[in-house]
């Protein structure tokens, strides 16, 4: 009888650890599934700065309103999508980064084609980093990764540079994923203006590299794609993905007014975004 209650008591204790060390990894398990949580929160997009574009002091003073508009907004941080001047030379990169400086929360840009030109070259890429600072780099927010992208890179090939972005680019997409994190991606050029399957132009990027990055962006359910450039509004889908182009604070060919959007964030819904016009 005392061995049959002995037995009973062994079993008993392997049964209790057995069932902590499951509430343990639960917990463990359900901790980690929080963290990687999207939590709510705002941004703001601006396209094309482009100061110098219409008028300098205009292109200034408009880029100024829009820094007024949105520390009165208070989003959680700001992207440009290139373009930032004009023309490229120290009075328009001091200019340009002085206004930048009175946003009262982050601000993260990408080059453009004016940035570093149609066909940037090493010295275009080096003083552009030396200036502005990265030109391709990751932000994770409140379970939410950003990548921004030099999409001049892809526009044209630059030998040690393009293959470079490309491996880069996989890497964090596939960091993201395994994260279970939502995905933006944020650069200069649009994939495409109209459709995926579009003639190559000045306004997109090449059919091949196009055809490539939107199937990596499908594969790793990426939300949504941000870029400047055709100084035009252009909202387009490709399956689940957003592509969005905002109006710009310089000058828009499609006569919309000068502004700039505001996306919202929350988990498991698709971004929300709305126009912010400046005022006169």
């Amino acid at each position: 009888m005392n061995k049959k209650i002995f037995a009973l008591y062994n079993y008993m204790i392997a049964l209790l650890a057995c069932l902590t060390v499951a509430v343990l990894l639960t917990s463990c398990n359900s901790s980690t599934m929080f963290s990687d949580k999207t939590e709510s929160f705002t941004f703001v997009q601006i396209s094309d700065t482009q100061l110098g574009f219409s008028d300098y002091q205009r292109d200034i003073d408009s880029f100024r309103q829009a820094v007024t508009q949105i520390n009165d907004l208070n989003p959680d941080f700001v992207v440009i999508c290139g373009d930032l001047v004009n023309d490229a030379n120290d009075k328009s990169f001091s200019d340009f980064k002085e206004i930048k400086s009175s946003l009262q929360m982050p601000c993260y840009c990408v080059p453009g084609n004016h940035d570093i030109g149609n066909k940037p070259t090493p010295e275009s890429l080096h003083r552009y980093r030396k200036i502005i600072g990265e030109d391709y780099f990751v932000v994770e927010h409140k379970g939410t990764t950003f990548i921004f992208v030099n999409t001049q890179l892809w526009k044209e090939v630059v030998e040690n540079e393009s293959e470079k972005q490309d491996v880069w680019l996989k890497e964090r997409l596939k960091i993201a994923s395994e994260k279970g994190q939502q995905v933006f991606v944020v650069g200069h050029y649009p994939l495409f203006c109209k459709r995926a399957d579009e003639a190559d132009e000045y306004m997109n990027l090449p059919l091949d590299k196009r055809g490539e990055l939107l199937s990596l962006y499908d594969q790793y359910n990426v939300a949504a794609v941000l870029n400047g450039h055709t100084h035009k509004l252009t909202l387009n889908n490709y399956k689940d993905i957003q592509m969005v182009g905002a109006e710009t604070t310089s000058k828009n060919f499609d006569k919309r007014p000068l502004g700039f959007r505001v996306w919202h964030v929350e988990d498991k819904l698709p971004p929300k975004h709305e126009f912010v016009p400046l005022s006169q």
